[in-house]
Parts: structure tokens; sequence; C-alpha cells
């Protein structure tokens, strides 16, 4: 049924009429998913993982990629069973039942509507520290109504802008790893080559551990490419392989810049720990004292840019699970419809624009708004990843919808997921942990209501 908006959508078969529109290749998807995480993630928490596995980085990122690759496969897994819109919510719905989808959807909700919050609010940051005569929530405004236009204007144009960004944070990247080397050539390294793998007076596996539990967050958002299901040309199989794709590029780049960072760090793990204050800018005094002022500009404005469209893909990846529980009946109906003109779901995205705006612009006009808003980020994207563990069993080891499961692939591998995921929980914040249990409260007494009102079916009559 046709209505302003669009298209009201249909059971989202391909080709149907209000279905997304197929048009994303598999380079798209893994900038879409790479766009999100950002290839510089770790700069920002680069002090705190130094201190934390005391100097052991690159080993945190190569364990936390393993760890990660757990839910990549899973992903890989249900996008074959379920490949639609919404990710997560589609495939716990299927191999859990409807209830643990709407939870699932529910939880990753969250994740998908804060994350790029978190990043818009970044952007408005580094672009107030270029130009402080404008606040930074007035920078985070622009950069939420910039990235919005955007993917209102078509996923096929998003992508094309989104791979010039891409680009140049890449580009960025690539000229800190040339004067690392360059530095390290000239001056050598100020402590050992093997140091950032077995860190400072010996390897600690509970160092490395604890500090992979803050690590991992570095990479929420690769899932992100599962949301565009529906819009890849290809089918299920090139959106698998562009989700363990994006992982593997992403673990690849964090670990070498890291490694080349942490060869000519300035201050020592020990000293990071005992000055936590130091330890939010510890990349950027490491560019300034190994290669200069110029490069350290790059690095800020490559985030300032990276941040909002790593903020854009989220919002998009947001749109589609909005549009996919709407068209479920979870959401109002008035979100499940696609655009006639564009072909994208423009109520869906509207709509997480406008909660991804409220929450970064509060945060930007508070002192503790980062430390608040980043703190929750990542509870409803690990609980989403805990039902998708569970979902694999579920379809392949207990219902046996595809036949004899493997033990190893449908069993083993998910069950590993889960306990990283729920160690990664475990280790979260009181805060992060609160609000992500009030936000699971709230679902199921959504969910709750939703089932009182389905009418009820008598006996039947003989």
């Amino acid at each position: 049924m046709a209505d302003t908006a669009g298209v009201t959508a249909d059971d989202g078969a391909p080709g149907g009429a209000g279905s997304l529109r197929r048009t994303l290749s598999f380079r798209d998807l893994v900038v879409y998913g790479l766009l999100f995480i950002a290839p510089m993630a770790p700069v920002g928490i680069f002090g705190t993982l130094q201190a934390t596995s005391h100097g052991a980085i690159t080993s945190v990122y190569v364990v936390a990629t393993v760890a990660m690759a757990f839910t990549a496969y899973s992903y890989a897994q249900m996008v074959r069973v379920a490949p639609k819109a919404g990710s997560v919510y589609a495939y716990a719905r299927v191999g859990l039942g409807e209830g643990a989808g709407f939870v699932a959807g529910w939880m990753a909700m969250l994740d998908y509507l804060l994350i790029p919050a978190v990043a818009y609010l970044f952007s408005g940051i580094a672009l107030h520290a270029l130009v402080p005569q404008v606040h930074q929530w007035v920078w985070t405004a622009v950069a939420v109504v910039v990235t919005t236009l955007l993917n209102l204007s078509g996923v096929r144009t998003a992508a094309v802008v989104g791979f010039a960004v891409l680009a140049l944070e890449i580009a960025a990247l690539v000229v800190f790893v040339v004067a690392a080397v360059w530095a390290l050539a000239a001056h050598g390294a100020r402590r050992g080559w093997s140091v950032p793998l077995t860190g400072e007076g010996g390897f600690s596996p509970d160092a490395v551990l604890a500090a992979v539990s803050v690590a991992v967050l570095s990479y929420l958002g690769f899932d992100a490419i599962a949301s565009f299901a529906e819009e890849a040309s290809g089918g299920s199989r090139r959106v698998a392989r562009a989700v363990v794709t994006c992982l593997v590029v992403a673990g690849v780049l964090f670990a070498v810049q890291t490694y080349l960072a942490a060869l000519l760090a300035p201050m020592s793990a020990a000293e990071l720990a005992a000055r936590p204050a130091e330890q939010g800018a510890a990349f950027y005094t490491t560019v300034d004292s190994a290669v200069g002022g110029r490069l350290h500009d790059l690095v800020a404005v490559s985030k300032a840019v990276g941040a909002a469209f790593a903020a854009l893909a989220g919002q998009a990846a947001a749109g589609r699970l909005l549009f996919a529980m709407a068209r479920d009946r979870r959401l109002p109906g008035a979100m499940a419809t696609v655009d006639a003109g564009s072909g994208v779901p423009r109520r869906a995205l509207l709509g997480a624009a406008l909660v991804t705006l409220v929450a970064a612009v509060w945060a930007a006009t508070r002192d503790d708004g980062p430390a608040r808003l980043s703190s929750i980020v990542n509870v409803g994207a690990l609980t989403a990843f805990a039902l998708l563990h569970a979902s694999v069993i579920g379809w392949f080891g207990i219902r046996r919808r595809a036949g004899v499961p493997g033990v190893l692939r449908h069993v083993v591998v998910p069950l590993a997921g889960l306990a990283v995921v729920i160690a990664v929980l475990v280790a979260a914040s009181r805060t992060a942990q609160l609000v992500g249990g009030v936000w699971l409260a709230v679902g199921l007494g959504v969910l709750a209501m939703q089932y009182a009102r389905r009418p009820r079916v008598g006996p039947a009559r003989n």
C-alpha cells in the first residue's frame, strides 16, 4: 500500500514492491564495514591498552582479532540462512524464535543508535579543536545533518562518498606508517623490537586478556555489513565474505599501527599506568616526538572526518534494523517503508538520525559527555552477539534445519564465541551493565505488551 513516504515494505523478498534495491558490490560492503570501524580506531585507546597490557599492545590486537573472528564466523553462517535487513534480529528470529529475535534487535538497537552518536561527538570535538571559534555541539550537529543527507540520497551515493573518505583515512595511515618506518631506520626503536608482542618485563596473559576486553570495542561495527544483505548484489555468500574480509583487514591495520607506535612511544607502559591523564593523548604524543606536528594535524583531521563517516555507516545500519523490525510489526509500521526515489528506508533513517542527533548534541554540551556516552555503547552489541552465537546453535545444532550439524562449525565455534562475549560483558563498567539491564527490561516489557495484544485463537470446532 503506497503512502507519501514511499512504498510499504513487503516481506523483503528481492524484487518485491517494497524491497530494498540490490546495488551494493563486495567493495561497497567492505567500505561500509571499515568506515564504521575506522582504520585508525586504536588511536584513542592506544595509551590505555599500553598501560593495561604492560606494553604488549600488538598481541592484544592479535588476540582480539582472533576473538572477534568467532563472531564474524557466526555472522557468515547465519547470513546465508536469513539474508535480510536487520542482521542479528533476523538471525535470532529464525534460529531461536520471534521473542529472542525481538530481544536481539532491541539490544542491537542500543548499539546501532549510540555508536554513531559517539562518533559524531568525537568528530565535533576534533573539528572544534581545529576551529575553536565554533562550539563542538554545532560541529556535532553539522556532522549529523551532512551524513544524514548522504544516507537519504541513496545507498550507492553514500557508498561512493564513503569510499573516498575511507581512501583518505587509509592514506593518512600509510603516511604514518612510512614516517614511522623512516624514524625507526634513522633513529632506532626506543625499546626492544619484540616488546609490543611480549610486553615490558615479560608476557602477562592476564594483562593481555584484560586489555582485550577493551580492544574488542575497536571492532564494533564490522557486523553492520550484514544489515545490507537485501541490498547486496551477489547474494548472501558475498555478504559473508565481506564480513570476514573486513575483520581481517581491520585486524592487520590495527596490529601494524600499534606495533610501530609502541616502538616509538616516548613513555613506557609503566609510566602510562602511573599517569592516567597522559593515556588519552599517548598516540599523538608519540607522533609529535617521533615524526613532528604536521603529521599530528593530519591524524587529527583524518580522525575528525573518519568519525563522521563511521557514524554515516552506523546510521545506515540502524535505519535498516528499524526498517526490518517495523516490517515485522515489532516497531511502528510507518518506518517499514522504502522511498520510491532513493530506494532507502527514509523514515527509519530519519528516526535513527533524530535519536543520534539528540544523544550526540546532549553529550557535546557536557564536560563528562564523552565518558558517559562511551561507557554504554558496547553492552547492546555484545548482548546481540551472544544471541547470534546461540542462533547458530539453535538453527543448526538443535532444530537441525540444515541437516546434520557440523560439531566444530555449528557448536564448538559459536560456544567459543559466546564465552568470549560473556567474558567481555562481565568486564564492562557497572554503568554500562546498568544501562544495558534497564534497556533490556524495557524491551522485555514492550515484548510482553505485544504478546498481550495478539488475538487469542480459540479451540477448534469440529
